[in-house]
């Protein structure tokens, strides 16, 4: 699968992660869905855009197994400026986003989160291994595997077709 030495886990489902509260949860609880985890910010020329199919593409498919995991990364011209909860709270009440938004996470470098190292090993971009910029997005599977990973200026609703794949509509 790509995976490293460095980067046992064999799916998704083998992480936590913290809530923009700090509360641990345990990725395990969306085994079965297929995920769309995202790097966000709020100050970024991608922001709209993405925000807005995000939340689009989720409300057609959220009850059809589609789950968003959005991650605030500050780490590309400091384009993610507010706490935690204030990026959940710009999400959920400028562009409606009801899938979760979770505690900052660093996404490049020595400090990168688990998650990420795990996705980036999965699948490598236009950078390699690394995050180009804001809103890189990563399909998961059902089974917790990286299917595609999708680069910052490539809005969501362009690959619906995919997230049906997933989903195993037609």
């Amino acid at each position: 699968m790509g995976a490293s030495g460095s980067v046992p886990e064999k799916s998704i489902y083998e992480f936590t992660v913290k809530d923009t509260r700090g509360q641990e949860v345990d990725l395990s609880i969306y085994k079965g869905k297929v995920l769309l985890v995202v790097n966000v910010a709020s100050k970024c020329g991608f922001t709209d855009v993405n925000y807005t199919q995000l939340t689009d593409l989720y409300a057609k498919y959220k009850d059809k197994g589609f789950e968003i995991l959005a991650f605030p990364c500050n780490q590309f011209l400091k384009q993610e400026p507010l706490t935690s909860q204030e990026a959940q709270e710009f999400a959920c009440t400028r562009y409606k986003a009801e899938y979760p938004i979770f505690q900052k996470v660093r996404v490049n470098g020595p400090s990168t989160a688990p998650l990420y190292k795990f996705l980036k090993a999965s699948k490598s971009g236009f950078l390699g291994s690394r995050i180009k910029w804001n809103f890189t997005k990563f399909l998961v599977d059902k089974e917790g595997h990286v299917l595609q990973r999708y680069g910052p200026s490539t809005p969501p609703l362009s690959f619906e077709a995919d997230v049906k794949k997933a989903l195993g509509e037609k």
